[in-house]
C-alpha cells in the first residue's frame, strides 16, 4: 500500500516518515542543506510477510506545488500532517482541497511536534483540524498525536498503518488497462532506462510490451521493482520502478509522460468535464491545469448557467494530454497562486456544434450521474455508431471486459464499429427509402451501386456497417441485386417485341474486346441509328450492356472481365495504370482511358495521379 503525505512546509512530514520507516526521503543536496522538501521523496517500509508499505513525501511549500500534485495522483490514502505549534496553515488548507478535488478517498490526520506544546493546545488543534476535515468530507478520519523527537504516538501509528496495509484492496482497478504516470526517469548502469511512478490501474508482468507517450514508441518490460523490491509483476496501487528496453533513449522520456498497456486511440485537446470549484471560475478564464505528473495551461469554457448542476464545462488545452474518462484535473488561476477547483473528465471529445443544446447537456448530466459500466455503455448507443477502439481507450477497458459489455446488449457489429439494433433498423429503412426514391426518379436505370447508395443514404456511417446492412436486405429479399446493381424487387425493365428482335441481332456482336459505337452497330445490323440507340439504352438499364462513354457499349460479361483485371492489378500492385490496361487488352490508349474513367465514375475505382485505386469491388465483382 502507498501513502502520500500532505501539509504545510516545516510541519514535519519528512521526519515523520523517517520515524516510521527509518528512511530519510530527502535526496537532493539542497533539501538536506535547507531542511525542506523540494521534490518528491520516497520511502519503503519492509513488512514481515515480505511486502512493503510505501510513502511518497511531497513538498509543503507553495513554490513546489506542482511537485506535490505529481505525487498525490492516484493515491487513495493520504497522511495529513499538521504541526501542533502552528496548527492549520495556508498550505494545509490548499493541500486538503487538492486531495478532495483529486478524489482521494481516505485521510489519516497526524499531529506532529506534540513535544513542543501542552495538552490544551493539542486539544485546540485537534478540534480545529477535525472540523475542517468534516467540512471537506472526511468525517471519520483517524487521529494520531505524535512527536518524532521523543517517539510519542509513533508505534501506535505504525501498527495502524500495518493494519490498513493488510486490509487494503489491491484488486480494485485490475479490470482496467495498465496506466502509469511517469514522475522520474534515470539510467542504471548495466540495466539501462528506468522509469518510476504510481500504477493507477491494471497489471503488468516482466516481458510485457508497453507504449511510452511522448516518445511514441513500444518498449518491453525488462525488470520490475514494486515498493522497492524486485518482482515479476506490478499492479494498481503499487509504487513501481520499471526497467525498459527497446529503441528508446532517456531523452525521449520526461516527467508527465505515460506508460500504457496499449497505444492510445487519440490525445485529448478539448474535453468536457464536470467542475468542482471552490472559487468562482469565469467563462473563458485562462488557468493552470494539473494531471498526473503533467502541468499545462488552458481555458475553461462554461457550458451551463451559474447555479446549474452538474457544472459542465469544456476545457481547451494549450498542450494535449493523455486523458481518459473519470480522470481528475486540478485547476489553478493563471498566476498559479490559488487553487480554483477540480474537474472530472466526462467526455474526451467535445463536439464542434450543439454542445450547449439542452438535449446534449441532459445527456451529459446522465453520464455524470452513473458509475455503472453497462449503464454508461447503453447511454452511448442511442447516439449512433460507436467506435469500440476509441470507447475502449476512453473507458480503459480490457478486451475481455469490453466483450462482456457487448454480450449484454443487442447490437450490430462490424470490426470496431457497433450500432444498436434500433439504430440499425432505422439505417436499413433509410437505405430502402433512398433506393425506392432512386428507382422512382430514375425509372430508366436498373439501379445503383453499393458505394453510391451508401453515399446517398448514410454518408457519415462506417462503410463496413452499411455494406452489412445492404447484404442483410439482399438476403431477406427486401432489395435485389442484379449484376451488381441494387434495386427494389418490383423495379424492372423489359424489351417490347421489336426491341427484342433487334437485341437478338446485336447481342452476338458484343463479344469482342473493342467497344461498339451505336452508329457501327446500326450499320452492321441495318437498322436506324436512333432505333438502335434506344435499344442499347434500355439494355443498359437492364444491366445487359454498359456505356463506357456516350454511345459506346460493352456487354456485361466484358465489363465483368475488365473489373476482374483491375482487381487483379490492384491486389498485386495497389493500383492499375492506363498503360497496363492497354497492354493487357491490346486496345488503344484512348479506349483504355475511357474504360478506366468509367470505373472511376461508377465508384469501383478512384483516380489518384496516374493510378486507379480500388474503391468498391462489390459493384462489379460478385
Amino acid at each position: 500500500m502507498i501513502f502520500a503525505t500532505a501539509g504545510h512546509v516545516d510541519h514535519g512530514k519528512t521526519s515523520l516518515i523517517q520515524a516510521i520507516s527509518g528512511v530519510n526521503t530527502a535526496h537532493l543536496p539542497e533539501e538536506k542543506k535547507r531542511g525542506m522538501t523540494i521534490d518528491l521523496g520516497y520511502a519503503y517500509w519492509p513488512q514481515p510477510d515480505g511486502s512493503a508499505i510505501g510513502f511518497i513525501d511531497v513538498p509543503g511549500h507553495e513554490k513546489f506545488l506542482a511537485n506535490m500534485l505529481a505525487g498525490v495522483g492516484g493515491i487513495n490514502h493520504a497522511l495529513l500532517v499538521v504541526a501542533c505549534d502552528d496548527g492549520i496553515m495556508a498550505q494545509t488548507l490548499e493541500h486538503l482541497a487538492i486531495l478532495r478535488l483529486a478524489g482521494c478517498q481516505d485521510i489519516t490526520l497526524i499531529l506532529t511536534k506534540a513535544d513542543r506544546v501542552d495538552d490544551e493546545r493539542i486539544a485546540q488543534v485537534t478540534e480545529q483540524v477535525k472540523s475542517e476535515l468534516y467540512h471537506q468530507g472526511w468525517a471519520d478520519a483517524a487521529l494520531f498525536v505524535t512527536s518524532a523527537s521523543d517517539g510519542r504516538g509513533i508505534e501506535s501509528l505504525r501498527l495502524y498503518l500495518q493494519q490498513l496495509h493488510q486490509q487494503s484492496d489491491t484488486h480494485k482497478n485490475l479490470a482496467h488497462r495498465f496506466r502509469l504516470a511517469i514522475d522520474r526517469v534515470f539510467l542504471v548502469k548495466g540495466a539501462g532506462i528506468v522509469v518510476t511512478g504510481t500504477a493507477l490501474a491494471g497489471k503488468i508482468e516482466v516481458g510485457n510490451t508497453l507504449w511510452v507517450t511522448g516518445a511514441e514508441k513500444q518498449v518491453r518490460v525488462r525488470g520490475i521493482h514494486r515498493q522497492n523490491q524486485a518482482a515479476n509483476f506490478a499492479q494498481a496501487g503499487d509504487r513501481v520502478a520499471i526497467n525498459l528496453t527497446g529503441d528508446i533513449d532517456k531523452e525521449d522520456i520526461t516527467r508527465g509522460d505515460w506508460l500504457l498497456s496499449e497505444q492510445p486511440a487519440f490525445v485529448a485537446t478539448r474535453v468536457i468535464v464536470e467542475l468542482m470549484s471552490d472559487l468562482p471560475i469565469k467563462h473563458w478564464q485562462p488557468v493552470h491545469l494539473y494531471h498526473g505528473a503533467s502541468h499545462i495551461t488552458g481555458r475553461v469554457s462554461l457550458l451551463v448557467e451559474p447555479g446549474e448542476t452538474p457544472v459542465l464545462a469544456e476545457l481547451i488545452l494549450d498542450t494535449p494530454l493523455w486523458l481518459v474518462d473519470n480522470d481528475r484535473l486540478i485547476i489553478r488561476d493563471i498566476s498559479a497562486r490559488q487553487t480554483l477547483g477540480g474537474a472530472r473528465v466526462i467526455r474526451l471529445v467535445s463536439p464542434r456544434r450543439g454542445k450547449r443544446l439542452s438535449e446534449f447537456l441532459d445527456w451529459l448530466s446522465r453520464l455524470c450521474a452513473t458509475n455503472d459500466e453497462l449503464a454508461q455503455f447503453k447511454l452511448q448507443l442511442p447516439n449512433g455508431e460507436l467506435n469500440l477502439y476509441s470507447y475502449g481507450w476512453s473507458r480503459q477497458l480490457t478486451q475481455s471486459n469490453l466483450n462482456t459489455l457487448l454480450a449484454q446488449v443487442e447490437v450490430e457489429r462490424v470490426g470496431d464499429y457497433v450500432l444498436s439494433e434500433f439504430k440499425a433498423q432505422l439505417a436499413k429503412e433509410k437505405l430502402i427509402q433512398v433506393l425506392e426514391n432512386f428507382n422512382e426518379i430514375h425509372s430508366d436505370q436498373i439501379g445503383v451501386g453499393k458505394a453510391r447508395l451508401k453515399r446517398m443514404a448514410l454518408p457519415t456511417m462506417s462503410e463496413g456497417l452499411v455494406f452489412k446492412f445492404i447484404n442483410d436486405l439482399i438476403s431477406d429479399e427486401s432489395i435485389k441485386q442484379t449484376r451488381g446493381w441494387l434495386h427494389m424487387p418490383q423495379h424492372g425493365l423489359v424489351f417490347d417485341v421489336q426491341q427484342q428482335q433487334i437485341w437478338q441481332q446485336i447481342q452476338p456482336l458484343l463479344f469482342r474486346t473493342e467497344a461498339w459505337w451505336v452508329r457501327d452497330l446500326a450499320s452492321e445490323t441495318g437498322h436506324n441509328e436512333d432505333v438502335v440507340r434506344k435499344v442499347l439504352k434500355k439494355a443498359a438499364q437492364m444491366g445487359l450492356v454498359t456505356a463506357v462513354v456516350r454511345d459506346r457499349y460493352y456487354n456485361h460479361e466484358q465489363i465483368q472481365k475488365f473489373a476482374e483485371l483491375i482487381l487483379h492489378y490492384c491486389s498485386e500492385n495497389g493500383f492499375i495504370l492506363a498503360a497496363d490496361f492497354r497492354n493487357e487488352l491490346g486496345i488503344g490508349r484512348k479506349l483504355a482511358i475511357q474504360i478506366l474513367e468509367f470505373f472511376d465514375k461508377s465508384g469501383f475505382t478512384r483516380r489518384k495521379g496516374d493510378g486507379h485505386y480500388l474503391r468498391d469491388k462489390g459493384i462489379f465483382v460478385e
